[in-house]
């Protein structure tokens, strides 16, 4: 058992199944908001320039550390969009060039290179046999025309895990950089981007990583820091306030810094980069490792206990590499309805593409899924 029963504040009554919507916020984060809201109102806290560098610094070390990899890799975001949108504007692909995705991923996987379209470039949709592409539905789909291949890493609406290392040394032998939306697995299960064949990973703050809505991030490995070419030059990335003291700045003369320069802007993000690393050190702290295996023992226990009568447990793929995300179809009732008696009884879920998803977290139970268990087989018995 995990010890952080003291971390989350979440209601007696209720059971938050929905990690894969949103992640409570420990006491720590909100802790660390409540004093980045004093700073507002008493804005002397902020005449220094340390604020400014420390709070992004500190998020940064502490998502590096996260998934093992090298500060100057990680871009501090506000959305895993956000990082999808800085790899597809900063390549400079136009016509000719083919970007292959899945046609059942998320929107926002798909979205970034479809705008490209209009300076002659072409999105690949590849339907997948099952939940995820394999590595041979991507070797089938890749030609010598295609330069990205975006994926999802634990998909959203089957709960599937994607090959990763399959698919990226299909992509590394062909020169396509693999990008990986890890949106629904960082946070829930380990990763080390470094260590396999792809490009790029994108992640949100707000769910598996438990901080606040409008956080994220992206790591850039050495292929596609290479190739992706800096949008923007933002002032606090080769500046800060104390330069502005000296007379006769000259701004031809500055050099920005490797690290951070494809961050979004506002990095001295107070009230919502402060909780993040928060949440992100409560993470990494628990052991992402532990995590998944106290997260993998919570769907277990759930899809062993589902009356097979009244629903239809989704298919959860390669046994070998499952996520925590539980997908029921009802066979009695409605998805809507079924939703409403959860809801009714205390239990959080959501309902995606007409089946009803569950996502367990490190700070449930057994007792919480026995709950949901109860409220489940007991639906119009």
């Amino acid at each position: 058992m995990l010890e952080i029963a003291g971390e989350f504040d979440l209601p007696s009554d209720r059971v938050w199944l929905n990690a894969a919507h949103q992640g409570p916020l420990p006491g720590r984060a909100a802790s660390a908001v409540a004093e980045m809201v004093r700073w507002k109102q008493q804005p002397h806290h902020l005449k220094r320039s340390e604020p400014f560098i420390e709070i992004p610094g500190r998020l940064r070390l502490v998502l590096a550390d996260l998934i093992s990899a090298p500060e100057v890799e990680i871009v501090l975001a506000n959305s895993s969009s956000y990082g999808l949108h800085l790899v597809a504007n900063g390549l400079g692909l136009g016509p000719g060039d083919e970007v292959v995705v899945a046609a059942n991923d998320f929107p926002s996987d798909i979205l970034p290179w479809l705008r490209l379209e209009a300076a002659g470039s072409k999105v690949v949709q590849v339907k997948p046999a099952g939940g995820v592409l394999t590595a041979d539905e991507v070797r089938e789909a890749i030609t010598s025309r295609t330069r990205v291949v975006c994926l999802t890493w634990v998909h959203s609406f089957t709960g599937q895990v994607s090959d990763l290392a399959g698919i990226g040394e299909i992509c590394l032998s062909a020169d396509a950089l693999f990008v990986v939306n890890g949106s629904q697995g960082v946070g829930g299960l380990p990763i080390a981007p470094g260590d396999l064949p792809i490009d790029v990973l994108t992640g949100v703050g707000f769910k598996w990583l438990c901080g606040p809505y409008g956080t994220g991030f992206c790591w850039l490995g050495p292929r596609a820091s290479d190739r992706v070419s800096p949008t923007k030059l933002y002032w606090l990335n080769a500046l800060t306030a104390d330069d502005l003291v000296t007379p006769g700045l000259d701004l031809g003369t500055i050099t920005p810094s490797a690290t951070g320069r494809h961050d979004i802007f506002g990095t001295a993000n107070f009230f919502n980069f402060a909780a993040f690393a928060e949440s992100v050190g409560l993470v990494a702290n628990t052991g992402v490792a532990r995590v998944r295996e106290h997260n993998l023992a919570l769907a277990s226990f759930l899809v062993d206990g589902v009356d097979r009568n009244l629903y239809d447990v989704g298919d959860r793929g390669d046994p070998e590499r499952l996520s925590s995300i539980v997908f029921l179809r009802p066979l009695t009732g409605s998805v809507e309805d079924v939703s409403v008696h959860l809801n009714t009884e205390g239990i959080d879920v959501a309902a995606r593409m007409g089946r009803i998803r569950l996502a367990p977290h490190f700070y449930n139970t057994e007792a919480d899924i026995a709950k949901a268990l109860a409220a489940l087989n007991g639906y119009l018995r």
